[in-house]
C-alpha cells in the first residue's frame, strides 16, 4: 500500500475520517498477514515509511502508525503519506542457552 490519505471529508468530521482511516489500515495489515506464505518461510513482516509527503516519509515500525497519525491531527495538517509493504520472512529457532546451569 502506497496511498496519501485525506484527513478533509465534506461529510465526516475529523475524528471520524481518522478512525476510518486507521480501520483502513488496520483491515490491510490483516489481509496481508492472512495470505499463503511461499515454502519455507513462517511469518509476514512489514516495511512501513509515514511522512507528509512520499519524499519526505521516513521508516517507521508498524506499532508507531497510529502516534503518527495522531500528531499530524495535532498539527492540523490536511493529509499524509502511507507506505505499508509486506515480505515474507523465516525465522530462526532461537538456540538455548545453558550459562545458568551449573
Amino acid at each position: 500500500m502506497k496511498k496519501i490519505f485525506t484527513l478533509a471529508h465534506p461529510k465526516l468530521p475529523l475524528p471520524r475520517r481518522v478512525d476510518a482511516i486507521k480501520h483502513e489500515i488496520k483491515k490491510y495489515f490483516k489481509r496481508e498477514r492472512n495470505k499463503t506464505l511461499p515454502p519455507g518461510m513462517n511469518y509476514w513482516a512489514f516495511d512501513c515509511r509515514f511522512g507528509i509527503t512520499a519524499e519526505q516519509a521516513t521508516p517507521v515500525f508498524p506499532s508507531e502508525i497510529n502516534k503518527r497519525i495522531d500528531e499530524v491531527v495535532a498539527q492540523e495538517l490536511t493529509e499524509f503519506y502511507l507506505e505499508i509493504l509486506a515480505k515474507a520472512c523465516k525465522h530462526s529457532p532461537r538456540t538455548e542457552h545453558t550459562d545458568h546451569e551449573l
